[in-house]
C-alpha cells in the first residue's frame, strides 16, 4: 500500500486543497491529512477545529485520514509509514518555494519523496490567507470551501 502525507496548516482547508487530495488519491491508495501546529504562530483557527473541518470535507473518503502534528514534516512521515510527501501548486512562486523544503528534505530522508500536484485552474486563486480575510470581514466564504463545511459552526466556536 502507498501512504502521502499532504501536510499543511489548512487554515483552514479550501476548495483548492480538497481539489489537491482529491488528485493525490489518484496516485495513492491511501492519504493522510496532517495539520501542521506551529508554536511561534497562532492561526485563525485552532488546530483541532482545522482537523475538524478537514474531516467534514473528506467525511466520505474512506482512504483519507485527518491528524495534527509537530516538528519535522520527514520525521512524522517515518512515524505514520507515509513515503511520500504532497504539496499544491498554485504559481510558479510555488513551485519554487516548496523546490527548495523539497530538496532539503531529500537531503535529511532520501527515502522520502516530494510530489507537486498543480492544482485545478478553477482553483488555483483560492487561498487560506484569502478565504480568512473574507471571514474576518463578515463575508461569505461558503464558495471557497467545500460543501461539507459548515464554517458557520466553526466561526462560532472560537468566537465564544
Amino acid at each position: 500500500m502507498k501512504t502521502a502525507l499532504f501536510p499543511g496548516s489548512f487554515d483552514p482547508f479550501t476548495l483548492g486543497h480538497l481539489d489537491v487530495l482529491q488528485s493525490a488519491l489518484k496516485l495513492f491508495d491511501n492519504v493522510i491529512v496532517a495539520v501542521g501546529y506551529n508554536y511561534t504562530k497562532k492561526g485563525f483557527f485552532p488546530p483541532e477545529i482545522r482537523a475538524q473541518i478537514i474531516k467534514d470535507a473528506v467525511k466520505d473518503m474512506s482512504n483519507v485520514s485527518v491528524c495534527i502534528f509537530d516538528g519535522l514534516t520527514i520525521d512524522f512521515c517515518r512515524k505514520v509509514g507515509a513515503n511520500c510527501i504532497i504539496r499544491g501548486i498554485r504559481t510558479t512562486t510555488d513551485f519554487e518555494l516548496e523546490s527548495v523544503v523539497a530538496q532539503a528534505n531529500k537531503k535529511m530522508a532520501p527515502e522520502i519523496s516530494s510530489v507537486f500536484i498543480p492544482s485545478s485552474h478553477e482553483y488555483s486563486f483560492i487561498s487560506s490567507t484569502v478565504v480568512r480575510d473574507v471571514l474576518v470581514n463578515g463575508g461569505d466564504a461558503r464558495c471557497f470551501l467545500p460543501d461539507n463545511v459548515d464554517i458557520a459552526k466553526y466561526l462560532e466556536s472560537i468566537r465564544k
